[in-house]
């Protein structure tokens, strides 16, 4: 029986369980990637654990998000990072230099290793064969330590490519296929393996976008094979000696198959305001844009950007739209600035903007009500643009170019001239002096970490009681992301440091009135629809309501980043038995859950509607040391208790 290359990764990193799909596992992590504004919650868990020195083989922090330090609260988080990186045997990733998980690509990425962030899209290097996680940070500080990760087996689909892209069309049409065909909620469980003859025409960065994205589909993860491909783009970027061949055997067996021909892709859009809303471009070609964006990790790179400048060489930006880049690495913008494309994108009326997150995250170039924003970006969920009614499209670079030369949302096959091909220069110039390298272990023992006040961590939660009751703080209904519960505006970034003042903007855009109920109310319960969770990897989704007092969320599916986050803060993660159970259950309505420890062993919870008069159950999808940690107060208290066995 041949082998999927997930399946090989993770047998050689296995510590705990066994690779059935469905039961939790244990892996060694080589690679810890941390961003800022998770990151400062990762290093305050690292301490808090009682920790004082990495113990993966590589761990880098990343100043990618709050890049423009708006106020002077994300200069302190910057310097608490980079002094605490230097002290605990970390990498810091200076402000600007771009997108971690880029700048890991270019820099530290080694095919066969295994990798968790404090990011969603941390599956990006598992376009050149290495195994990548996003996680919550307590996770990754976990991991960072030298701990295992655990993490539910999930099922290998193997996504068999044929054929080559037709000119004007790109890996992120790719993607945005195969969100047509899963949806956002159908890769839950799943890791994509990519295989066959048609992935031999997409170079590395192309499989980048790809298992970058694949974090929409709800997926664990992403992967494509290390092979000659790899093989080349290790020689461009001068790390010939880290390329390792990463193969599936040849006759892998997987638990699914998806048949995907490159030759039916065509340019794509995900309308508003799902990523799996997607439809051909020429469907809805025509209407009206105001702003156009090309960036983030998932269109950032150098192959995007050259193409969108070959596209905009002696062509103007329309007299409506404003058009904006971010690269997702100073690399990038480096070697577009020696081949001259760089002026092509300025001569046409290209803003171009610091290597940074950005926009992605609502960070800058905030869409006005009622104006349409088409970006090259990974997600559009509602308001994560940072305005709360935003019409964000989501397209191929070529697309979006297109679009910013037209004026309205535009198929690039309707452009005059050839289509610029994805290309890698022969050659990328490493030079980076904006990663700077940690102290010695004998050196960090002299030097301090810089605190600002507003660097204030949350206490950990208390034990599991007996009896757990409150009122239903909010309900909501299906696809609540991370951005629904705890927004990553400008304004609300500032604080990710500080859990009590952060705590104050939860649900803030959904209901204002939320934060303060919940500490009146001395906390209570969510109340969630299908797919709660999903999108980004932020704990502060969990650990802000936790401060707030919430004792868990009752919902019909959670995404998997934010279970586990849940579970890690000791919010109970309940699903309903029954479905129909949600459309009784009212904002206001007081719970009562008796024997809850009893309840958490056997999985199964007898809900108790005081306000209504009537009795529900649910259940959760508990491993048998989720169950203890939770039973605890969380990851936090097991974490310690472990050490303490030790």
């Amino acid at each position: 029986m041949g082998q999927s290359l997930t399946y090989k990764i993770l047998q050689e990193h296995l510590v705990g369980g066994k690779l059935i799909p469905g039961q939790e596992i244990g892996i060694t992590i080589d690679h810890v990637l941390i961003q800022d504004i998770t990151g400062t919650q990762v290093f305050l868990h690292f301490e808090a654990i009682g920790l004082d020195r990495v113990g993966a083989e590589l761990a880098v922090c990343y100043a990618d998000h709050n890049v423009l330090q708006v106020k002077s609260e994300n200069m302190q988080d910057h310097l608490y990072l980079q002094t605490a990186a230097r002290k605990f045997g970390v990498w810091f990733s200076k402000p600007a230099n771009g997108i971690g998980h880029q700048i890991h690509l270019e820099h530290f990425a080694v095919p066969g290793k295994t990798a968790i962030g404090s990011d969603s899209h941390t599956p990006h290097c598992g376009g050149i064969g290495m195994l990548c996680i996003g996680a919550g940070g307590l996770d990754v500080a976990v991991a960072m330590g030298g701990g295992p990760y655990h993490v539910v087996m999930p099922r290998v689909v193997n996504v068999h490519v044929t054929g080559a892209l037709h000119p004007w069309c790109s890996a992120k049409d790719v993607i945005l296929e195969l969100l047509r065909r899963i949806t956002v909620r159908g890769g839950y469980g799943n890791s994509y393996e990519f295989s066959g003859p048609g992935i031999k025409t997409l170079n590395a960065q192309q499989r980048v976008t790809i298992t970058n994205m694949g974090t929409e589909l709800g997926a664990t993860t992403s992967i494509f094979p290390s092979d000659e491909i790899t093989r080349e783009f290790y020689h461009a970027i001068g790390r010939s000696d880290d390329w390792r061949e990463m193969l599936p055997d040849s006759d892998a067996e997987y638990d699914d198959r998806i048949e995907l021909d490159l030759t039916t892709i065509e340019p794509l859009v995900a309308l508003p305001s799902l990523p799996d809303k997607v439809v051909p471009v020429r469907d809805v070609a025509g209407e009206k844009i105001e702003q156009v964006i090309v960036g983030s990790c998932t269109n950032g790179a150098y192959a995007d950007l050259k193409a969108v400048a070959k596209i905009m060489k002696s062509r103007t930006v329309h007299p409506d739209v404003s058009f904006v880049i971010h690269p997702a690495s100073r690399m990038a913008l480096e070697q577009l600035a020696d081949e001259g494309y760089l002026a092509d994108l300025l001569k046409a009326g290209v803003n171009v903007a610091e290597p940074t997150c950005g926009a992605c995250i609502g960070t800058g170039h905030v869409p006005a009500p009622g104006t349409r924003s088409v970006r090259a970006f990974n997600r559009n969920f509602k308001g994560r643009s940072g305005w709360k009614d935003d019409l964000v499209f989501l397209v191929s670079p070529e697309t979006a170019a297109a679009t910013a030369i037209t004026g309205v949302l535009t198929d690039p096959r309707e452009l005059a001239g050839d289509a610029p091909p994805s290309a890698l220069p022969p050659k990328f110039n490493q030079n980076n002096p904006n990663l700077i390298a940690p102290a010695s272990a004998q050196d960090a023992r002299d030097l301090a970490i810089r605190r600002g006040d507003n660097i204030v961590p949350a206490a950990p939660k208390e034990a599991l009681s007996q009896t757990v009751s409150g009122e239903v703080l909010i309900k909501v209904g299906d696809d609540i992301s991370t951005d629904h519960i705890m927004p990553a505006a400008a304004d609300i970034l500032a604080f990710r440091s500080n859990i009590p003042k952060i705590s104050e903007f939860v649900y803030y855009r959904v209901d204002p009135e939320f934060s303060k109920r919940a500490r009146e109310k001395q906390g209570g319960f969510i109340v969630g629809g299908e797919n709660y969770g999903q999108g980004s990897s932020r704990e502060h989704a969990a650990l802000a309501p936790m401060y707030l007092g919430v004792k868990g969320v009752i919902a019909k599916s959670f995404a998997r980043i934010h279970l586990a986050n849940l579970v890690n803060f000791g919010l109970l993660p309940l699903l309903f038995d029954d479905n129909s159970d949600y459309d009784r259950i009212n904002q206001g309505d007081e719970l009562i859950i008796a024997d809850t420890h009893r309840a958490v062993d056997k999985k199964s919870f007898v809900i108790q509607n005081k306000t209504m008069g009537f009795t529900f159950t649910a259940h959760a999808v508990l491993t048998d040391r989720q169950k203890e940690l939770l039973k605890l107060g969380g990851l936090l208290a097991y974490t310690r208790l472990q050490g303490s066995n030790q």
